[in-house]
């Protein structure tokens, strides 16, 4: 495998500027380095990684009403929130 130095790296850059757009590459870093961090939780501790999905249950203030919701699904109300608070 050759080495990459400056000059190669700075080629690589400016290509990845030109295909993605300037504003969208910290958003490309940051998702790729998210991807990176589940996959080594899941290599390093395979029991972990392997139930953020599953429904957790939550409670409300009456103990006998209870509301289970994925973790996607929490995160999409909870967006949904941040949108509607913003609008106002």
């Amino acid at each position: 495998m050759p080495n990459l130095g400056a000059p190669e790296l700075l080629i690589i850059l400016v290509i990845a500027v030109l295909v993605f757009g300037g504003a969208k590459l910290p958003k490309l870093a940051r998702s790729l380095r998210e991807a990176k961090d589940e996959f080594e939780t899941g290599k390093n501790d395979p029991k972990k990684g392997s139930n953020e999905d599953a429904p957790k249950q939550l409670t409300t203030s009456d103990d006998n009403d209870k509301v289970t919701m994925s973790k996607a699904e929490l995160d999409a109300l909870l967006t949904e929130r941040e949108l509607k608070a913003k609008r106002a």
